[in-house]
């Protein structure tokens, strides 16, 4: 974050210095100047059209799609650049207006006029209104009427009955004494003799232990290294920096490092299809396939180091100096890194 804010003031410097606008279009345009980028390579290596990268920089909004294509398009070309896309994207959005909320015409309706009814035709109204509930009134009490004097009156003397007698309820037998028995006879004498074994023996209680120890409980096996209540967690370890490139049987003997924020392009030469575009950060490695006719860019020499077959190559440049076309065979590599001016 630190080192993009001093690369925008490094491009604002710039801009000022030449005369150019200080707009968020004309900082991008200096910044890509600076690292002597053309708008072809950087619409080939975003895959933006040219016409609306050459549009943010002049502020064309006419130009440009809708508005979240639009700001999608600046992130990435200040991404690409190296600079903070948040901040350009808010410059951008406020020097142009662009995204910001437009007030909807509101459409009033006008009111409708009142118009008054005349008196006369409320009473005749009120006056057939009464007419009409008085009808229906005497149409459904008729014929409750015919019905009420069709039923002849009761009987002036009306005989009453009296309810039938309860039956009387049933008296329970007397119940008679009954004959004393007989006395019984003398119950013979059942106490067994020593020699002869108890008819009538208790059972016994089983002997033993009156109380069963309990099965001893085992510990749960699916919690291991269980932490002490009150313990501090162990810090979470720290993430190690991206890797990206070729792994495995691919994987060449040329890998980049980047010691600060550095754009690296990786394509290959005949048909220039792009394999790698991406802002290295302080610490991500790119490792090369093992593949010949590849080519290497990068937007700050000074920011990269190149390590082939496990020695280091000696620096590329300065901060901020571009690099073009370097072949990325080991051999080549070297020949070209030692040829280069210091």
């Amino acid at each position: 974050m630190h080192q993009s804010g001093h690369m925008i003031l490094a491009a604002e410097d710039a801009t000022r210095t030449t005369g150019a606008a200080t707009s968020s279009g004309g900082l991008l345009r200096a910044t890509r100047l600076q690292h002597g980028l053309s708008l072809s390579d950087v619409a080939a290596a975003l895959r933006i059209r040219k016409e609306y990268l050459e549009a943010i920089e002049t502020g064309r909004t006419d130009r440009l799609p809708a508005p979240a294509y639009t700001l999608g398009y600046v992130r990435s070309y200040a991404a690409a650049l190296g600079l903070d896309q948040d901040e350009i994207a808010r410059r951008f959005r406020s020097e142009t207006g662009l995204g910001q909320a437009r007030k909807p015409d509101l459409t009033f309706p006008a009111p409708v006029p009142e118009r008054g009814v005349p008196a006369g035709a409320i009473v005749l109204l009120s006056l057939l209104l009464a007419i009409g509930l008085y009808a229906g009134w005497y149409w459904w009490s008729e014929p409750a009427q015919k019905l009420a004097g069709a039923i002849p009156p009761a009987p002036e003397h009306s005989v009453q009955l009296d309810p039938a007698p309860a039956p009387p309820l049933p008296v329970p037998p007397v119940a008679t004494p009954s004959p004393p028995a007989p006395p019984a006879a003398a119950a013979p004498d059942l106490t067994p003799s020593p020699s002869q074994p108890t008819p009538y023996a208790e059972a016994a209680w089983p002997t033993g232990p009156a109380v069963t120890a309990l099965p001893t409980r085992r510990s749960n096996p699916s919690v291991v290294n269980a932490a002490p209540v009150g313990g501090s967690p162990e810090p979470a370890a720290a993430e190690p920096p991206a890797t990206y490139g070729a792994t495995g049987a691919e994987a060449g003997k040329v890998l980049l490092r980047a010691r600060a924020d550095t754009w690296v392009q990786v394509r290959e030469r005949g048909s220039g299809t792009v394999l790698f575009n991406r802002v290295l950060r302080p610490g991500e490695t790119y490792r090369a396939p093992d593949r010949p006719g590849l080519l290497l860019t990068t937007g700050n020499a000074g920011g990269l180091e190149i390590i082939v077959g496990g020695d280091a190559l000696p620096a590329l440049g300065g901060h901020g100096v571009v690099r073009r076309d370097l072949p990325l065979e080991p051999d080549a590599l070297r020949q070209a890194v030692a040829a280069l001016p210091r």
